[in-house]
């Protein structure tokens, strides 16, 4: 398949790196290189974005295990040996056949991440993932934290679902420096990572958000997808308690005159978790790329 659909297209020339992203998009593949297998068989986190086959919203989710739960079983096919649990969104559609699911695996400790993007099959133990793309980010914008504890007696809370953000929500929003974003387009789906310092994410009202779209890599694969496809997945997580808010809704671009571009997200509903995610990570060293660093 082609490295960009209609819709990153039209913001490359939109913004004018047309060029660029031609060059950047030779780096994508369809192969688990040895490096990128021997990086998943490390990680504890998996990021994951796909619609729910029900109600067509779209979520990003937090999947974890022993590092060794996501690897490579083949060269163009990744394995994951867990689940969502019966209360995340994403449920149903880890369980269907065929599902478009976006991948991502950051780790903060080396502050490099892999992006991963196929469909799905259901296996015994969880899922696997034939890939459709495959490809690395820089390190910008992802803050990094030395290491990580598991709290074996953490026990995942009831998720709270929510139609609007009340004073905690935006509490939560305001303080974090990372979040996930999942977007979908007519033949696949995409997890990514937006990060910042704290504050970068503002919430205008207890509906919706906005946050910054910060230079990254020309590729805009998450604005070229939300130009064809509003329907977006945000997974924000307290790296340190392990409470995840998971937002559903909609997401639209702003293009200032001055080139400055911004999201503004609007939320259909929300899902807030109290000890969602077992990883107990230390305190972050911000990365230097952040705005205002």
């Amino acid at each position: 398949m082609g490295s960009y659909h209609a819709g990153s297209l039209a913001v490359q020339e939109l913004v004018g790196v047309r060029e660029r992203a031609e060059h950047v998009g030779r780096s994508l593949g369809q192969d688990i290189k040895p490096v990128a297998a021997a990086f998943l068989e490390l990680q504890p986190l998996l990021v994951v974005g796909a619609a729910d086959p029900g109600t067509r919203r779209v979520w990003a989710s937090a999947l974890t295990g022993t590092p060794g739960f996501v690897r490579a079983t083949g060269p163009r096919q990744m394995s994951v040996t867990t689940d969502a649990g019966p209360a995340d969104p994403l449920t149903a559609a880890l369980k269907t056949p065929g599902t478009h699911l976006g991948t991502i695996a950051l780790d903060p400790r080396t502050r490099r991440r892999m992006r991963l993007n196929g469909r799905l099959r259901p296996t015994a133990r969880g899922f696997a993932v034939q890939a459709d793309q495959v490809f690395s980010n820089c390190p910008r914008y992802i803050q990094r934290r030395q290491s990580y504890a598991t709290s074996a007696d953490r026990t995942p809370g009831s998720p709270r679902r929510l139609t609007g953000l009340g004073p905690v929500e935006q509490e939560f929003i305001r303080s974090a420096d990372t979040f996930f974003l999942a977007t979908v387009h007519g033949a696949g789906a995409d997890a990514s990572h937006r990060g910042g310092n704290p504050g970068f994410v503002k919430v205008t009202s207890p509906r919706e958000l906005t946050w910054p779209d910060y230079p990254g890599n020309a590729m805009f694969r998450t604005l070229g997808n939300l130009r064809t496809d509003p329907r977006a997945g945000l997974l924000l997580l307290d790296w340190e308690s392990g409470d995840t808010l998971q937002l559903t809704g909609e997401a639209h671009t702003e293009f200032a005159a001055d080139g400055v571009r911004s999201v503004r997200f609007t939320l259909l509903e929300a899902r807030s978790t109290p000890a969602a995610v077992p990883l107990r990570w230390s305190a972050p060293e911000y990365s230097p790329a952040n705005p205002g660093s």
